[in-house]
C-alpha cells in the first residue's frame, strides 16, 4: 500500500466545496486517511493505490490553480496506518490561530536537506524546533530551541516572546512534513526577522535524503498516525502511543507501573478522572477479549487523534 502526504498554501474561495469534492473523489476511489481544507488551502495524508492516489493529487492541484499535481511526499506500509476516510473544513490547515497569515504571499526561504546542513555549522544561526513537546522529546537536531508548546497554536506567543536582538540572528525551522514551519516562518517575517528559512518537506524529508554521517537527526520523528514514530530510515519506530492521553511512550514508560495499556500512562495518570478511566478499563477488556476470540475490535487501532493540530503532512 501506498501513502502520500501532501499540502499546499492557495487562496480557496469556497472550501466547503472543494472538501465535499475532495470526500466524494476519494470516497469513490476507496481511499482511507484525513483532509484538511480551509480558505487557506489544503493539507492531508491519504493510504491507497498509487493511481487513485495520483488522481487526488491531480484534481487537488488543478482545484488550487497550480497547473498540475500536488507534489506529494510517498511512503510504503504493509496496512493503511487510518481506518477511514475524512475530509474536514477548519478555519486553518495549520492551526496557528491566525488564519490571515497567508505563506504563499510571504514565507521564509526553502532549503533542502544538504542547504540545511551547511546552515546548521553556520554560527549564529537560531534553530527552532517548531513541533510540539511531546513531539520533540521523541527526536529533534542538535542543538534547537523547543518552544515548550502543547499545540502549534502556542508557538505565536512564543515567537512573539524572543528578544529584539534575536529578530537580527538568522532563524532556521523545522517540523514534521513542512507546513508547520512554513506558516511559522511567515509569522517571523511579520514579527520582524529579516533572514528566515525553513526545512523544505520537513524533517521526513530530510531523513528519506540524508543518510550516514550526512543525517544529523537524533532520536526517532513523531507521525500523526497508528506507526506513532519513525525511525531514521523511515521504519515504524519503537513507540506506541497511549490512548488515553496520545503521547507516544517510550519502553521506559511501558515499564512504569503507572502505565496500563489501553487506560493510562505516566504522563496521564494524574489527569485522568475516574469516570473516563472506568471507560477505558471497559475498553480495554473488550479488547481483550476480542483478541482471546481472534476478532479485531473496532476500537483496537486508532490513528493519532489529527484534530490536535492537523493531519500528519506537518
Amino acid at each position: 500500500m501506498k501513502v502520500v502526504s501532501f499540502y499546499r498554501f492557495a487562496d480557496v474561495a469556497q472550501p466547503d466545496v472543494l472538501g465535499a469534492d475532495l470526500q466524494s473523489l476519494c470516497d469513490s476511489l476507496d481511499l482511507l486517511g484525513t483532509l484538511l481544507v480551509a480558505g487557506e488551502g489544503v493539507n492531508g495524508t491519504l493510504a491507497g493505490c498509487a493511481p487513485s492516489l495520483r488522481r487526488v493529487l491531480q484534481f487537488a492541484g488543478e482545484a488550487l490553480g497550480q497547473g498540475g499535481p500536488l507534489e506529494g511526499r510517498w511512503m510504503e506500509a504493509a496496512e493503511a496506518p487510518f481506518r477511514r476516510m475524512r475530509v474536514r473544513v477548519k478555519p486553518e490547515i495549520a492551526a496557528l490561530g491566525r488564519p490571515d497569515i497567508r505563506p504563499q504571499r510571504a514565507t521564509g526561504k526553502h532549503l533542502s536537506p544538504g542547504e540545511w546542513n551547511r546552515l546548521l555549522d553556520r554560527p549564529g544561526a537560531l534553530l527552532i524546533d517548531t513541533r510540539n513537546r511531546y513531539e520533540v522529546e521523541v527526536g529533534t537536531f542538535p542543538k534547537a530551541a523547543d518552544p515548550g508548546t502543547d499545540r502549534f497554536r502556542q508557538f505565536a506567543e512564543y515567537a512573539a516572546s524572543l528578544p529584539e536582538a534575536e529578530r537580527q540572528r538568522p532563524v532556521a525551522m523545522f517540523c514534521t512534513g513542512g507546513i508547520r514551519c512554513e506558516k511559522a516562518s511567515a509569522l517571523m517575517l511579520e514579527l520582524g526577522f529579516s533572514e528566515v528559512y525553513q526545512l523544505r518537506g520537513g524533517i521526513l524529508n530530510y531523513l528519506e535524503q540524508m543518510g550516514g554521517d550526512e543525517n544529523r537527526w537524533r532520536g526517532e520523528c513523531f507521525v500523526f498516525d497508528s506507526r506513532v514514530a519513525v525511525d531514521r530510515d523511515l521504519a515504524e519506530g519503537g513507540y506506541v502511543q497511549c490512548h488515553a492521553c496520545r503521547r507516544p511512550l517510550s519502553t521506559e514508560d511501558l515499564e512504569s507501573p503507572d502505565y496500563r495499556e489501553g487506560v493510562s500512562c505516566p504522563r496521564c495518570i494524574g489527569a485522568l478522572d475516574p469516570e473516563r478511566a472506568d471507560r477505558l478499563e471497559e475498553r480495554r477488556r473488550q479488547v481483550a477479549l476480542a483478541r482471546e476470540r481472534g476478532d479485531r475490535h473496532i476500537g483496537a487501532v486508532l490513528p493519532a487523534a489529527e484534530g490536535r493540530n492537523q493531519s500528519s503532512s506537518r
